[in-house]
């Protein structure tokens, strides 16, 4: 028995609608190209393809530059690409020959974050996925490229790249900017406050030990890895450090010392 049309379960209809207008969009969009276009790319080999015109005629050779020698001493291969209106696509990857050793940097103006990074998988052996990240989020945001310019944001990432592969890999982007040395700071200082507030004097007990203890877990999670953490694995400055501790201490001891404060004088007999 055979049913008509009109007859379909409505579901039955939304899904064939569903894939008919799916399939009519993919082969309305493949004939643009939009995800290959060689054309874009040079007739000669170069290490840089500066669709968006980002960097200046001397940028480009002294990066070139430094980007042959990385290779020539490395074997990794540094490649950079900028477009705005316009992509090659994956072409880039027959253009450049793109393997496990290779680093693509993709300058696009028209994101949010400048940055993108394609990465071979030996890459990875050296510099985890969340280095990357970092990398992009450090060089690649709005204010970093409103503060310094688009061509040093793509000059600072490569290097920082460049500076890892030649010391055998490195965990986190090196450098410590300011903005996340003063959360450093402050995360230190609360977690002075916190320990201070604990070891507050209670049961006789002129510094309470085993409250700090306690709330060593909470104290040491903001002072240790979220305090001297960020600072000791991204420079060797000793300045920052510092700093960090004695605002741990600071913070402890006006915790601390509160109560005493507090205290209203006896008056006298």
């Amino acid at each position: 028995m055979q049913y008509s049309p009109s007859q379909l379960p409505a579901r039955l209809w939304s899904r064939v609608l569903a894939l008919g207008l799916a399939a009519i969009a993919w082969f309305s969009a493949a004939p643009a190209h939009a995800f290959d276009n060689p054309e874009l790319l040079p007739d000669f080999e170069t290490e840089i393809v500066d669709l968006a015109d980002i960097l200046t005629s001397s940028q480009e050779e002294l990066l070139t530059s430094r980007l042959e020698r990385v290779e020539e001493e490395t074997g990794f291969k540094l490649r950079v690409l900028t477009q705005f209106d316009r992509t090659p696509g994956r072409a880039v990857i027959k253009y450049w020959g793109l393997d496990d050793k290779s680093v693509l940097l993709v300058a696009d103006q028209r994101g949010g974050n400048l940055l993108a990074f394609s990465v071979g998988d030996e890459l990875y052996e050296l510099m985890p996925r969340t280095f990357w990240i970092e990398l992009q989020t450090r060089f690649g945001n709005q204010f970093f490229v409103r503060d310094n310019g688009e061509d040093q944001s793509i000059f600072k990432a490569l290097g920082s790249v460049e500076g890892c592969i030649r010391d055998g890999g490195c965990d986190v982007v090196p450098g410590l900017p300011r903005e996340q040395w003063i959360l450093t700071l402050i995360t230190s200082a609360v977690g002075g406050v916190v320990c201070g507030f604990a070891a507050q004097p209670r049961d006789g007990q002129t510094f309470a030990w085993q409250w700090a203890l306690i709330f060593s877990p909470l104290w040491g999670i903001l002072f240790f890895a979220f305090g001297i953490g960020p600072v000791v694995t991204r420079t060797s400055e000793v300045l920052p450090l510092v700093r960090n501790v004695l605002a741990f201490v600071l913070g402890l001891l006006v915790a601390y010392l509160t109560p005493f404060l507090n205290q209203s004088p006896t008056p006298d007999a």
